[in-house]
């Protein structure tokens, strides 16, 4: 496991301080809900992280990026750190998250934060035609993200081939599950805040084309 990489077990000790300002949050606080798939599936907006810590407590978390950045304000420069941090649990879920603060700790902190509000649920699926295996290891078809000046396409692999990918998308793909995918990118891909939001873009985009097996359910 990186550095950089930890599994955030549920606190309980956190959860029990927690009073939820919202009623979805009360709801999954008393137990009336306990699936995220249920919350995503009604199209409801997720206000509150602890709601995830409850759902989802198998999430893992990496940085992927951590910046200094500067802005001129009337008071004179100030200088902050940006940290790019991406959530998952390898099955299918994935969130991506920007966090700013003055110091390095409390921008990851918002960025895990960020990336949990922003999670979401990916189609998987084995639509490589050297495969034809059926499983969840791949990607069911072709798909694109743009951010910025950064296209990225990702395209099925077959069983075995691994992730052909850079070491941004790499991490982004394997938190969500993908373990076998070929991938293109254009434009400015040293920017890693592009180049991640343009592969979660293009994960994003599995969940928006109905494919048979959807059909099928």
């Amino acid at each position: 496991m990186s550095q950089r990489e930890r599994r955030r077990p549920r606190s309980d000790s956190n959860l029990e301080k927690w009073t939820p300002k919202t009623r979805l949050g009360r709801m999954v606080l008393e137990g009336q809900i306990t699936s995220i798939q249920g919350i995503m599936q009604e199209g409801l907006k997720i206000k509150e992280v602890e709601i995830i810590d409850i759902l989802m407590p198998d999430l893992r978390d990496e940085v992927i990026d951590i910046n200094l950045v500067q802005k001129q304000t009337d008071a004179g420069e100030r200088t902050r750190f940006r940290a790019i941090v991406v959530v998952g649990n390898e099955q299918g879920m994935i969130g991506l998250g920007l966090g700013k603060a003055a110091r390095v700790r409390n921008a990851i902190e918002k960025g895990v934060r960020n990336a949990k509000l922003n999670l979401y649920p990916i189609a998987r699926g084995c639509g490589s035609w050297e495969c034809g295996c059926g499983e969840n290891h791949s990607l069911p078809f072709i798909v694109k993200g743009r951010s910025g000046s950064v296209q990225v396409t990702l395209k099925p692999g077959p069983k075995g081939l691994g992730l052909v990918a850079g070491e941004t998308a790499k991490v982004i793909l394997r938190l969500a599950g993908i373990k076998d995918c070929w991938s293109k990118s254009t434009g400015a891909t040293r920017t890693k805040a592009s180049f991640s939001l343009a592969t979660f873009e293009a994960l994003k985009n599995t969940s928006k084309v109905m494919t048979p097996k959807d059909w099928a359910m």
